[in-house]
């Protein structure tokens, strides 16, 4: 899953920063979006994930640094690139004593767009929403909630669609089916930026930024981002792991001990240390060891605890 290197880019910056008072919250971000490419951001809260996707997309001003959004000018045209990017908020931001369909008409409203009626009969149409058009916002679940906002940010017909966690506390089939719904948009030549803690959701992207504290700590699709780590990982299953994963962590070669369901991941850059540490504290116990591609969780849970956040303290 890739979008063609031939699509023009849609965001090339290169160094952008960002300060809010002493605090450098990005430091010297630099990257490359296309054309209707998915691209999702990690990192632990607090990373500066969300102020670097504002500042691509014209939502904040770097403070230094140059680049191009839509071919404006992140720093002196970031007004001009606003008007192109549609915004959805972690936080449900519409009005809940207002319906679905009167809220799309106050947003209209105020994009000043003319033939409202139509504008907000397509948009209730193509979100799945003309039977609920008149039901009251805040009486909405969360998945609907959020078909309502991403069809709040579509009217205006923006090419870059900024999404910032969009999936936080909706159920599963809500988000498989929000993340239908973005990939028919890129298919239709939308840029999407997204944030994400959710690894399912990281891997629906095209490629991904790994953000820490200001930081980009790696880049690419899933499995570049995995393989850059240089991981290696054993699975340990059966009885008797509960308290095992603490004395595990304090082995030669272990650098990452992680619980996935009712196994154990253990990996570490030097797959000969690793697996004579685990086999000697295994053998002659019930525990299985197999080996096991390191997964995109297992890169994210290495790079977390390999960052540090320098505002603490």
């Amino acid at each position: 899953m890739s979008v063609a290197q031939s699509a023009p880019l849609v965001i090339d910056v290169t160094g952008i920063n960002k300060h809010f008072g002493e605090k450098h919250v990005v430091k010297d971000l630099s990257l490359q979006v296309r054309e209707g490419e998915i691209f999702g951001f990690l990192g632990p809260n607090g990373s500066g994930k969300t102020t670097s996707i504002r500042m691509l997309c014209g939502l904040l001003t770097p403070d230094s640094g140059h680049g191009t959004c839509l071919g404006l000018d992140v720093l002196r045209e970031s007004t001009a690139i606003k008007r192109q990017v549609g915004y959805m908020t972690q936080k449900f931001s519409l009005w809940d004593d207002l319906t679905i369909a009167e809220n799309l008409d106050f947003v209209a409203r105020m994009f000043g767009m003319k033939n409202r009626r139509d504008v907000v009969d397509q948009a209730l149409e193509e979100l799945g929403l003309t039977t609920r058009r008149n039901q009251l916002a805040g009486t909405l679940s969360g998945g609907w909630k959020q078909r309502l906002a991403l069809a709040s940010c579509l009217l205006h017909h923006p090419k870059l669609l900024l999404l910032d966690e969009p999936t936080a506390g909706v159920d599963p089939k809500a988000r498989r089916d929000f993340w239908e719904e973005i990939h028919r948009l890129s298919a239709a030549g939308i840029t999407v930026l997204v944030s994400t803690h959710y690894m399912d959701e990281a891997e629906r992207c095209h490629r991904l930024a790994y953000i820490a504290y200001g930081t980009l700590l790696a880049l690419g699709t899933a499995e570049e981002v995995v393989a850059s780590q240089g991981l290696h990982t054993r699975e340990i299953s059966g009885s008797g792991l509960l308290g095992l994963g603490e004395s595990l962590r304090q082995l030669p070669g272990v650098d990452l001990v992680a619980s996935f369901g009712a196994t154990l991941h253990v990996s570490g850059k030097e797959e000969a240390r690793l697996e004579a540490s685990l086999q000697a504290v295994l053998q002659g116990t019930a525990l299985k060891m197999a080996v096991v591609p390191a997964s995109l969780e297992d890169a994210f849970i290495y790079l977390m605890q390999g960052s540090q956040d320098q505002f603490q303290g």
